[in-house]
């Protein structure tokens, strides 16, 4: 398969994912302070909102060099 063709298809699953779940989170851990042999850490979990629009975006670019 081309290059375009393997990237195509990953644009449209990607895209159909964005489509389907919409928003994804993830920890983020971050050192605060270290005192020693005392360590703080801070975990912030973070959410990320996908657009509609990019997932739409995603599966067109895709087909399109699915297409060509």
């Amino acid at each position: 398969m081309k290059k375009s063709k393997i990237l195509g298809i990953i644009l449209i699953v990607t895209g159909i994912l964005a489509l389907v779940y919409g928003n994804f989170t993830f920890t983020r851990e971050t050192h605060e302070a270290k005192i020693g042999p005392i360590e703080l850490t801070v975990k912030d979990k973070e959410k990320v909102e996908v657009p509609t629009w990019a997932g739409i975006a995603s599966i067109v670019a895709g087909s399109v060099l699915l297409l060509l």
